[in-house]
Formats: C-alpha cells, sequence, structure tokens
C-alpha cells in the first residue's frame, strides 16, 4: 500500500468515527439539577432544573437570583405570620428574622406548600423534594404527615422541644433532653425547663458546664471571655477587690463582673483574713432555709435561693420541704394567674404545673388545654391564649395531639357528613381559611375522592 493510500484510510477512519460519535450522541431529556439559578430562569414559570420546584420555590432561585428574596418595608408593622396572605408576602412580618416558607409558623400551614414531602409516594422515594436538607422519613413533613404511614415507627431525632423535654434519648446518642446539643437551645420554654441561666460569673465560667445553653462552654463563650481573672483578659486595676473590706461589701469594687467572693481576686487572695472569710461563706453557701430565700445568691454560682440545686435538691428535708412550698406546682398557684416561682411562666404555661406539677394540677391544665377533639371544635378559646379551635396551634400545628389534629380536618370536622360531603359543601368547616379542596385536608385524604384531582402541592 503506498504512502498515500495509508494517509486516505486514516482519514476515511476518522471521518468515519467522527459520524459514527455524532449518531450516537443522545441529547439529556432535562438540564442537570441546579439550573435554575439566574434571574431569567427564576421568572419564566418553569421548571428549568426538573428538580419538581419553579423559580421562587426553588431553593436555588431563593439563594443565588435576585427575585426570591426578603421584601423589607419602610414602616414594618409587625404582626404575627400565621396567615396564607402573611406567609406569601416576602415580608417578615413577625420581624423574627425568618419569612414565609422559612418561618416555622408558616411551614405549619400545609396548603401553603412550604413542605412537598407530605404523602407515602413522596415520602419513600429517597428524593429530598423541598431541599431542606432532609430526605423522606427523616423529614418532619414526613414523619408527622397526618396521611403518611410508610414512616411510622421511623427512627427520631432530638431537636424538637416535646423530645427534647420527654426524659428519653430518643436519637439514641447517650445524650438525653438538656444534655443534648441538637436541642433547641434558643427556645424560651426548652431553657425554662433545663433551668439554664446566665454565664457570666467566675463559678459559671469555670464549671464545664454550658449554664446559658447556648453552645458554648466556659471560656468559649463570649460573655465569659471578655471577663477579668477569669479567662485572660487585662485586669485594669488588680489592686481594686483585695482587702478584707472590700471583699465583704457586697460590691463590684473593680468593676470586672464578680462580687466579694465570688471574684477570683477575693477568693485565691494571698491574704489568710480574706481566705478564710470566703471559706465561710462558701461553707454557708445557699443550703439553710434563710439563705434559700433571701433573695441573694449567697455562693454566687449564678443561682438563686430556690432555682439553686444547693436548695432545691438539699439533703436537708427542711430545706427541699420550704423549696417545695416555693415551686408552682400546686393546683392553687397553677390557677392564681400569677408567676409564682418568678421563671417568666404563668400557670398552665409553665411545665412546673403540665409536667412537674402535683396530680391536681397536672389534671387542671390538661382539662383546660385546648387539645381535644371536643375542644377543638367547639368555638371557644378554652385555654384563654386569644386563639380558638383550629386557630390555635394546640389544636392544629403538628405537635398537637393527634385527637386534636383530626378535629381540625375539613373532611370530618364539626359535622357528621361522609368526607366526600364535607370537602364539597362550600364551607371552610375548620375555619383554617381554606375551602373543600383548597384545603389540604381534603386534597390529600385518600379517604376524599372529589379531591383526587386537586393536589395543591404538586
Amino acid at each position: 500500500m503506498s504512502h498515500f493510500d495509508v494517509k486516505h484510510a486514516v482519514i476515511a477512519a476518522l471521518v468515519s468515527v467522527s459520524v459514527l460519535s455524532c449518531q450516537e450522541y443522545i441529547p439529556p431529556e432535562q438540564p442537570p439539577l441546579g439550573y435554575e439559578f439566574d434571574d431569567i430562569a427564576c421568572s419564566d414559570g418553569v421548571d428549568n432544573d426538573f428538580d419538581g420546584l419553579t423559580d421562587c420555590q426553588d431553593a436555588d432561585c431563593v439563594r443565588l437570583s435576585t427575585l426570591c428574596g426578603e421584601f423589607i418595608p419602610d414602616d414594618l408593622d409587625p404582626q404575627l405570620e400565621v396567615t396564607f396572605e402573611l406567609c406569601s408576602d416576602g415580608i417578615d412580618n413577625d420581624d423574627d428574622g425568618n419569612f414565609d416558607c422559612g418561618d416555622r409558623k408558616c411551614q405549619q400551614i400545609p396548603e401553603l406548600c412550604c413542605s412537598r414531602e407530605f404523602s407515602d409516594a413522596t415520602c419513600s422515594d429517597g428524593i429530598d423534594q423541598d431541599q431542606n436538607g432532609f430526605t423522606d422519613c427523616a423529614d418532619f413533613g414526613c414523619r408527622r404527615g397526618l396521611f403518611v404511614t410508610v414512616c411510622d415507627g421511623a427512627d427520631l431525632t432530638e431537636s424538637t422541644l416535646d423530645l427534647c423535654t420527654d426524659g428519653r434519648d430518643n436519637d439514641g446518642d447517650g445524650i438525653t433532653d438538656c444534655g443534648d446539643p441538637d436541642c433547641p437551645f434558643g427556645d424560651a420554654d426548652f431553657i425554662a425547663f433545663c433551668g439554664f441561666t446566665t454565664e457570666n460569673n467566675a463559678a459559671q465560667c469555670s464549671d464545664g458546664f454550658d449554664n446559658d445553653g447556648d453552645g458554648f462552654v466556659d471560656c468559649e463563650d463570649s460573655s465569659c471571655e471578655r471577663l477579668q481573672n477569669v479567662c485572660g483578659a487585662e485586669i485594669s486595676d488588680p489592686g481594686e477587690e483585695n482587702t478584707l473590706a472590700r471583699c465583704a461589701d457586697g460590691e463590684d469594687n473593680d468593676d470586672n463582673g464578680f462580687i466579694d467572693c465570688a471574684d477570683f481576686a477575693c477568693s485565691r487572695s494571698d491574704d489568710a483574713q480574706i481566705l478564710a472569710l470566703c471559706e465561710a461563706a462558701l461553707a454557708l453557701g445557699e443550703t439553710t432555709i434563710e439563705a434559700c430565700g433571701d433573695g441573694i445568691d449567697n455562693d454566687g454560682n449564678g443561682f438563686t435561693d430556690c432555682a439553686d440545686f444547693s436548695c432545691s435538691r438539699s439533703d436537708d428535708p427542711a430545706v427541699l420541704a420550704f423549696c417545695a412550698e416555693q415551686a408552682e406546682s400546686s393546683l392553687a398557684k397553677c390557677s392564681n394567674g400569677i408567676d409564682d416561682d418568678g421563671n417568666g411562666f404563668i400557670d398552665c404555661n409553665d411545665f412546673s404545673c403540665t409536667r412537674n406539677g402535683d396530680a391536681e394540677a397536672q389534671k387542671y391544665c390538661e382539662d383546660r388545654a385546648e387539645s381535644t377533639f371536643a375542644k377543638c371544635s367547639n368555638g371557644i378559646d378554652d385555654d384563654g391564649n386569644g386563639f380558638t379551635d383550629c386557630a390555635d396551634f394546640s389544636c392544629s400545628s403538628s405537635d398537637a395531639p393527634p385527637d386534636a389534629r383530626r378535629a381540625c380536618q375539613e373532611s370530618i370536622a364539626f359535622q357528621g357528613a361522609s368526607p366526600n360531603d364535607a370537602c364539597s359543601d362550600g364551607i371552610d368547616s375548620d375555619l383554617d381559611g381554606f375551602v373543600d379542596c383548597d384545603d389540604w385536608d381534603c386534597s390529600y385524604n385518600p379517604a376524599v375522592t372529589v379531591c383526587a384531582d386537586r393536589r395543591i402541592c404538586d
């Protein structure tokens, strides 16, 4: 074969391969995920990346486009963000740092479609439809879904107020409730339940505990690291609180946040008299009825009177009895409208009544709670919190008892009609603002056939 023939054969082969390659190329049926991120793709009404979410419903658009962020009005009138209108206007109406579907209160309205994992099909397909980082039964929308059955018995995390105050290690990590870092340390009720307090004095900043429940311990906590004599902060005048008189005058003489023997300048002094004074104060501590009822933090550990374990868990029966009398746990104290224990929660809004109260107190709070089918459908604000029946989270939220939540299903609320009749009568039976098939309770209830073609979140 001549040189010309060889060259011709090679060229022919290359052309053949090129043609073959072009013939074998198969265009993708849909674009790769993530191709919905600019202003054009996020405003065309098309699910460009075929992830089931269109335009501003897509987390990619919220994060990357300029069209889907929060709108901040000049004259915000703060109001509770719990309605369809307020949860879809792009405004943080209650000024809590979250808006629309980013607000937990909005997420509890299923008709808003904030959660897209809510049926047996979407909760068992291995896809994170709502792009919230939780897939199938790991998503609360599935695990607590009213009509979801595939997640029955699924393992729980330990991240909600209920799960973090039930005395159980729900996620099996060996840490329960107040010690579990997965729990909501920013929740006021959780802080009250666990007895967290400040972390800003010598005792709290050197005890190895996260006293204020913010996730930082001792000198890792900014409220500690700036304190003198504790975490290495510079001492501006180390001689101010170092005499016997100044270590017993009840004043913070060197203005470092620590008073008398709570200040290392006193408790670690080289003066034998000052050390003896502080040792005596520590020995006395907060262990007597007098010390546990004087309104003073006698041992300087940040806890006063019966809020201090040295009182509430004392070995002295008399002190224990005294603190028991102060507690908001009896029927009388759980029904008097007074914050008897001074923890910021009154009567049945206080866990000391609902969970730690005596039998009479707990029964009183249970009877008063708006959390049964009857009380969630009687048109009365039974618990006096300003919200009636299904407008009250104690009836309608995902954390409400099943019996209460059933009362807030459009298909059976307030009437004995069949589900199909109740979902086609033109009446907002559960008073949640959504009528018949526009109500998630109808459109996703398998027993309601008249709404089979109205899957509002699809």
